[in-house]
This record gives structure tokens, C-alpha cells and sequence, in this order.
């Protein structure tokens, strides 16, 4: 896919995640990477809001250049911190999202923040994300950023303890439909813990087999942000300029 339509479609899923609430103020960060190498990569500017990105307003960066943004105010240093070093250091990932969504960040701050496979949604995730419990602050090093990346190890998907979530993919559009579902399961999961009643779980063979179909369509999550962008060129097909 050619930087433009990447540029594209990462513009499309800010906008989509601001429709969705999603967003954390002028916060939290998506990168897609535009070379064969995966150093450099599209990332949002400091402090714009998700509802108003544009293609054009994408910032374009090399995962070696960290010196040489000393003095830009356009680049978020926290940003920086956790894509920079994802880029640089796991060039194999593609697309990586972080956001602070209210259902995931919950689950994410609790003292067991595994995802039970309780439905279809939460089987999604059996056994296959990685937990980070040892949340500092701010991520605004590159050394934080490299723990992250070591902490994310061969998975794609982070729950960053008192933090919030870090999803990795292949493509844009496989991204924007694993966060989705990953706060949706969340969410589910969240009401479930409210009620106060033990959770019926899933056994492991049936969690397991339902992780396993949901990889197998990715043509369902591809169908998804591609739903979503056609709301999106109905209502305001300005995140295309």
C-alpha cells in the first residue's frame, strides 16, 4: 500500500475512535510504518484532536532520526518515546496503536487484569496478550519505550497496567477492529465483574477454538474499517485531504 493511502486510512481511524469516545483529549498516539524496513513510519502531531486529523496532517518520521527532532514542537515526546522504539526496535511491526480507552484501562488497572474468556468477545484474547505491571509515569524515554517494546515481546497486544492498551498489526484496518473489540470485550467484561456474581468462564478448549476462528477472519476485520470509512466519506470525507 502507497503512503497516501496509508496516510489515508490511519487519518480514518482517528476519526473513526473520536466518533467511538475512544479518545483521551489531545492524547494518545497511532503509527503505520511506510517503508520496506519499517523505520519510517506515519504518526498524529502533539496535541491535535483525533476528530480533526487529516492525510495531510500526518507527521512522517525515521525511527533513527531522535536527535534530530530536539526543539520540534510538533512531535509528542511521549509519542516518540513508545512508537519511536517500537519502529526502531521491532521495524516486523507495522501498524501500532495506543490509546487509554475507559474499559480497557479499568481492566488494565486491576490487580488481575486478564481478559476471562467469558463470551466471544474476551475468547478473543485467551492467552494471547502481554501484561506490563511495572507502570513508572509518564512513558517519555526511550528507555521506557524499549522496556515497552521488550514487554510486548512475540504478542501483538499490550494491556499496560494503570496505563492503558497498545495493539500492533499487519494493517490498519486489522488494528482498528482488534482495539475496538478488545474494549468491547472490556466492557463486557467490566459489567460482568458488577454484578457481583462468580463469571461463568469458558474451558480453555472452547476459549482456545474461538481465538483461533476469530484469527481466521481477518477479511471480517478488514470488512469492519471499511464499514466504518464509508460512514466516514458520507458524514465528513475530510480526513482524506
Amino acid at each position: 500500500m502507497d503512503e497516501r493511502q496509508l496516510r489515508i486510512d490511519l487519518a480514518a481511524a482517528f476519526r473513526c475512535f473520536a466518533k467511538l469516545g475512544m479518545h483521551e483529549a489531545v492524547a494518545n498516539h497511532f503509527s503505520v510504518a511506510v517503508s520496506a524496513d519499517g523505520r519510517r513510519f506515519l504518526m498524529n502531531p502533539k496535541w491535535m484532536h483525533f476528530s480533526r486529523i487529516r492525510a495531510s496532517d500526518l507527521l512522517l518520521l525515521d525511527a533513527d532520526d531522535g536527535e534530530d527532532l530536539a526543539g520540534r514542537t510538533d512531535v509528542d515526546p511521549t509519542a516518540w518515546a513508545i512508537h519511536g522504539q517500537i519502529h526502531r526496535h521491532a521495524p516486523h511491526i507495522r501498524v501500532a496503536f495506543h490509546l487509554h480507552p475507559v474499559y480497557a484501562t479499568a481492566i488494565a488497572c486491576l490487580a488481575d487484569p486478564e481478559i476471562r474468556p467469558i463470551e466471544q468477545n474476551t475468547a478473543r484474547y485467551f492467552k494471547r496478550l502481554a501484561y506490563d505491571q511495572a507502570f513508572g509515569g509518564m512513558a517519555d524515554t526511550a528507555e521506557e519505550g524499549a522496556r515497552l517494546v521488550a514487554a510486548l515481546g512475540t504478542h501483538s497486544r499490550l494491556m499496560m497496567g494503570n496505563h492503558g492498551v497498545m495493539i500492533t498489526s499487519a494493517t490498519i484496518g486489522e488494528a482498528f477492529d482488534d482495539m475496538y473489540t478488545l474494549e468491547r470485550a472490556c466492557q463486557i467484561l467490566s459489567i460482568a465483574y458488577a454484578t457481583g456474581q462468580p463469571l461463568k468462564v469458558l474451558a480453555d478448549d472452547v476459549a482456545e477454538k474461538t481465538a483461533r476462528d476469530w484469527e481466521g477472519i481477518r477479511d471480517f476485520s478488514i470488512a469492519h474499517f471499511d464499514e466504518m470509512k464509508r460512514i466516514l466519506d458520507k458524514e465528513d470525507p475530510s480526513y482524506a485531504d
